[in-house]
């Protein structure tokens, strides 16, 4: 017996239109909570809901999940701001494992960095669904005002809101792969030789370090300010370390980064932003509890 054509012919229309739109489902309910793990109970909650659902009455399926993942997604971060406000120390998203094809499409690339993840932090959780749907999904105004519980005007005008909000502190242009490799690298050695000029070379002047241990792991209570605060406090924690260092590359939220390991064992993720060939940005992940999608590629999508 063909296996394959038994699936097809078990599966219902509920089940396939789920799995079949799964992978955006997971990307949307990502980019509003940054947090994989959030992400997925998010999922778990909109499946329960979805086969409640007669999917022959539902006339675009894709649509409607979305609203149910978006109104979910909704409910969790006004949960998850109560639970940041008592976080001790930055609060920084959870990276995932992307695959390389990620990096190749640069919208979706710059939607989950986690320069912009951190952007869209400073909105309130309407402001960043309506920003998340409109700007990165390109879904229409009615659609989202049916998601948000909102008219089509009033989601134009949080929409415009969140676009200038936004724009005013994202990175100011669009910088190459091979442009941000080439920086990372550069801060790979100097990281690895305890470089102090190397690093100060590769920091532009106004750099900002974000270190996130979740209380757990040691790490700046604030942000490090300026390339030569930034350059000490990274070879001063180098220096502290116990065990061999191994830095490798690697690329998370669809922008290359660092994984940093102590003895063979994960010790971080380390992300960064660059602009005009400098790191202006550095987010360093050291909370286990965020590293565990590192391991295997998380599949993340805008279609």
């Amino acid at each position: 017996m063909n296996d394959d054509h038994d699936d097809r012919a078990t599966t219902d229309p509920a089940t396939e239109a789920f799995v079949a739109h799964r992978n955006l489902l997971f990307t949307v309910a990502y980019e509003m909570l940054g947090s994989a793990a959030d992400a997925e109970d998010v999922l778990q909650e909109t499946w329960l809901r979805w086969v409640e659902v007669d999917p022959d009455q539902v006339r675009d399926r894709r649509a409607y999940l979305v609203r149910i993942t978006t109104r979910q997604s909704l409910n969790r971060l006004r949960a998850l701001s109560r639970r940041k406000e008592a976080y001790v120390g930055p609060w920084l998203p959870e990276p995932v494992l992307t695959a390389p094809d990620v990096a190749e499409d640069v919208e979706l690339a710059e939607s989950v960095s986690m320069a912009l993840m951190l952007v869209l932090e400073t909105l309130s959780p309407t402001e960043r669904a309506v920003f998340v749907l409109r700007e990165v999904f390109d879904i229409g105004y009615d659609e989202i005002a049916a998601a948000v519980d909102k008219s089509p005007a009033a989601v134009r005008q949080i929409a415009h809101r969140a676009r200038r909000h936004v724009d005013a502190r994202r990175p100011r242009a669009t910088v190459s792969a091979s442009e941000t490799r080439a920086a990372l690298e550069s801060f790979r050695r100097a990281l690895e030789t305890g470089d102090l000029q190397g690093l100060l070379d590769v920091l532009a002047p106004e750099v900002v370090l974000m270190s996130d241990g979740g209380g757990v792991k040691q790490a700046a209570r604030r942000p490090v300010i300026g390339a030569d605060k930034v350059a000490r406090f990274i070879v001063g924690g180098s220096g502290k370390a116990t065990g061999v260092l191994t830095v490798d590359p690697t690329v998370v939220n669809g922008n290359p980064a660092l994984a940093l390991r102590l003895d063979d064992e994960l010790d971080g993720i380390l992300a960064l932003r660059v602009e005009d060939a400098r790191i202006t940005g550095l987010y360093y992940v050291r909370n286990p509890a965020k590293l565990t999608r590192v391991d295997s590629e998380t599949t993340l999508t805008l279609r």
